[in-house]
C-alpha cells in the first residue's frame, strides 16, 4: 500500500495521476526510471472526494483508471459524509457500482479477499455535526 505520493501511470494515454491511496499486488511494476515512483500495476486506488473534486474523481479520472488492466477497485471516499462508493472490475470486464452510507456496513474488495469496515475508514474523521453518525 502506498500513500499519495506514489504516481500511477495510465497507459493507454500517457497521463499521471496521485491517488490518495494506491494498492499493488504481488509484484510492483514501476515505469523504468532512477525513482521508481511511478506504478504501473495498481489493483486498488483510492480519491478522498472534495466538494471541489468530487465530480472530477467520480468521472474524469474513472475514466482514465478503467484503462489500467490491472485495477480491481476504484474507491471514492467522501470525507463530508459517510459515503463511499466503491467500482468494481468483474470478471465480464464490467464494473459494478455499490455505494455504502453506513457506518455498520463493510467496503467488501474481493480482490484482496478483505472487508474493510465503514466505521474504521471514517474513524478519526470530523464530520459535519448534522451527517456525523460517529
Amino acid at each position: 500500500m502506498y500513500p499519495s505520493d506514489m504516481r500511477v501511470h495510465v497507459a493507454s494515454n500517457g497521463l499521471y495521476t496521485y491517488p490518495d491511496v494506491v494498492v499493488a499486488c504481488g509484484d510492483e511494476e514501476f515505469l523504468p526510471d532512477a525513482y521508481l515512483d511511478t506504478l504501473l500495476n495498481p489493483v486498488v486506488l483510492v480519491e478522498v472526494s472534495s466538494r471541489s473534486t468530487a465530480q472530477y474523481d467520480q468521472e474524469g479520472k474513472f475514466l482514465l483508471y478503467l484503462n489500467i488492466s490491472s485495477l480491481r477497485h476504484y474507491l471514492l471516499v467522501d470525507s463530508q459524509r459517510v459515503r463511499i462508493l466503491c467500482i468494481t472490475r468483474l470478471e465480464t470486464d464490467t464494473w459494478n457500482f455499490r455505494e455504502y452510507s453506513q457506518l455498520t456496513e463493510q467496503v467488501e474488495l474481493s480482490a484482496l479477499q478483505l472487508g474493510i469496515p465503514i466505521s474504521e475508514i471514517y474513524r478519526k474523521v470530523l464530520l459535519p455535526a448534522a451527517n456525523s453518525t460517529l
